[in-house]
């Protein structure tokens, strides 16, 4: 396998780095970078290492850097998690409100530590930061209990200040969103499953509206909803398939929130290197104001809503006897 790491990666410019990533070859993996410099979005160290993981250290070629920003690949953990020497020596600081470094989560627990550890970075009142919380430790959890992953969940994030923005990044190099989803609904190609996983209320563990207690089909949603309504953007990319959310246009004052993804403002592919598993990318402005919760009323009320009335169209189908 190849991968490039560009001058710069982030969600809004992220399509020609996925598409320069080479899997055909899984026997070794070599990783290049720009001479220059780097500017890479948390997901961009995600899929990094978890491609480190997948081949093992002694499958990965060394790596050349050049640039002077070689050293936030340092700090991140990079060359810890896929088991290379760096050559990099840096003081590190206390990263608590600022970034979490590369981090693979296995178990319940492990993920309870990286949601405590995300918290200063949500810059948030306690009763604004909870529906993140919820909505990022469901999406690892899904990896946990359903990806297959033997790596887990890939996780990465970073606070920015001058954007008030907070960056992550969850990977994982298991089954992929069609296998999980196709369990209770149909979905012929990888797109179509990356849109129901979009759609409230759907999930691969049951064919109900609306999930059931473990699992509500709501993490995926309430994340891209929130970066509707804040213009940020968002990414889910599986099998061949990558679908981005667009910043919606600025000049427009009301944000309507669809159950469809397809609806919002997007691009998409279903022509993308092959990834085996899943890469969620997530940009959330954040909002200390009244102005927060109603944005989440918002999608509750548009996520309780869809589900009712697919609910009343299933009971209106005609049944032939």
């Amino acid at each position: 396998m190849r991968i490039h790491l560009p001058n710069s990666a982030f969600l809004g410019n992220i399509d020609p780095f996925l598409r320069s990533f080479d899997g055909s070859d899984d026997t070794c993996l070599e990783i290049t970078a720009n001479e220059k410099w780097i500017s890479i979005h948390p997901v961009v160290l995600c899929i990094i290492a978890a491609l480190g993981l997948k081949v093992g250290s002694k499958r990965i070629k060394p790596i050349k850097l050049e640039a002077r920003s070689k050293h936030y690949l340092e700090r991140m953990d990079l060359f810890g998690m896929i088991g290379l020497p760096s050559g990099i020596d840096i003081e590190e600081h206390e990263p608590a409100g600022r970034f979490i470094p590369l981090t693979c989560i296995k178990t319940s627990d492990e993920l309870t530590s990286f949601i405590t550890d995300m918290i200063p970075l949500l810059h948030l009142e306690p009763n604004h930061s909870q529906p993140i919380k919820y909505m990022i430790s469901e999406l690892v959890r899904n990896v946990l209990e359903h990806s297959g992953s033997e790596d887990g969940a890939i996780v990465c994030a970073q606070y920015y200040k001058k954007s008030n923005t907070i960056r992550i990044g969850i990977v994982d190099t298991g089954v992929g969103i069609k296998k999980t989803i196709s369990k209770s609904h149909l979905a012929p190609s990888n797109m179509d499953a990356i849109r129901l996983a979009l759609t409230p209320g759907i999930t691969g563990t049951t064919r109900r509206e609306g999930g059931n207690e473990t699992n509500a089909g709501a993490g995926l949603f309430f994340i891209k909803s929130i970066a509707t309504v804040n213009r940020d953007f968002f990414m889910a990319y599986s099998g061949s398939s990558m679908y981005k959310l667009l910043r919606s246009d600025p000049g427009k004052k009301r944000i309507k929130l669809n159950a469809d993804p397809m609806k919002d403002r997007h691009s998409s592919g279903d022509d993308y290197p092959f990834w085996q598993g899943t890469v969620i990318g997530i940009d959330l402005t954040l909002d200390t104001t009244s102005e927060f919760s109603k944005m989440l009323d918002m999608i509750r009320r548009t996520y309780i809503n869809t589900i009712k009335e697919r609910k009343k169209a299933r009971y209106r189908r005609p049944r032939f006897i």
